[in-house]
């Protein structure tokens, strides 16, 4: 699942490219199909959220951004010079980044731009305090998630603007483990900075690793609390996860009745 946490693990693969010069690039939409970064040096691999960030150098005062986006099904990957791209289709492939050490293939991926890293604010600007970077702030988290109380808390974790990095997984997680119901509003979860700081610490448990876990365990069919679990018994109380899907995202929502019960929210003055 791409979330914040996939996203940095992606930009960490990326980090192969780092410090060498592309020899070739290929792009396969039609917006960027003339484009040539041969030439260029790979300078960072980075990411906001479940946005990646590959920064690129030429001279002094010359740098750009490729900017992509995984959604649901997009991936990169990397490979030997001479080396098969498998794995994915290739009428999939988007991008190919030739360099001495390897070559970057990206497939299926979405909103793919190439801006002045001095303009990286048009893509990334509007998004919430990464959960995954050295610059995490979760007062401000919180402040945003705060500013629309009646907000239902499962389409708030899930707005980008508000904290970036939660996908559907980690929402039905976070939510359960501190036992709020998915329809809570926002003004009436009893302690929502803990729950911000949960959010940053499951996401960060997960780094450096592809399997995905909040249990802790790494053992197949193991790894999560709720998240597609529905008809299967709570690992808490037994009780039938249930499933739902809707909301601002139309996302599925995942949740335990027993252990996330239905509260009302605080009266007005």
């Amino acid at each position: 699942m791409p979330e914040g946490d996939t996203v940095w693990n992606t930009a960490r693969v990326l980090d192969t490219l780092t410090g060498h010069e592309l020899t070739r690039s290929d792009f396969r939409v039609p917006k960027l199909a003339t484009t040539d970064l041969s030439g260029w040096q790979v300078a960072e691999s980075g990411s906001h959220g479940k946005h990646l960030l590959l920064r690129l150098t030429r001279e002094p005062g010359r740098a750009f951004t490729l900017h992509s986006h995984l959604r649901m099904d997009g991936a990169w990957r990397t490979y030997r010079p001479g080396e098969r791209w498998t794995g994915r289709p290739a009428h999939l492939i988007r991008v190919a980044l030739h360099a001495e050490p390897a070559v970057a293939v990206g497939f299926h991926l979405h909103e793919l731009a190439l801006v002045p890293t001095a303009e990286e604010h048009r893509l990334i600007g509007h998004l919430g305090p990464d959960l995954m970077g050295d610059g995490w702030d979760p007062a401000e988290a919180v402040a945003r998630l705060a500013a629309r109380p009646d907000r239902h808390i499962a389409d708030a974790l899930l707005d980008q603007r508000n904290l970036a990095g939660i996908g559907n997984l980690y929402k039905a997680e976070v939510l359960f483990l501190r036992g709020v119901n998915p329809w809570t509003e926002v003004g009436a979860v009893p302690d929502l900075p803990a729950m911000v700081d949960l959010a940053h610490r499951l996401l960060n448990s997960n780094r450096g690793r592809w399997t995905q876990t909040t249990t802790g365990s790494l053992r197949r069919g193991e790894t999560n609390w709720v998240f597609e679990r529905s008809g299967r018994g709570c690992r808490r109380c037994g009780t039938t996860i249930e499933r739902w899907t809707g909301g601002d995202h139309d996302r599925i929502t995942y949740w335990c009745p027993h252990c996330q019960p239905v509260v009302e929210a605080p009266a007005g003055p």
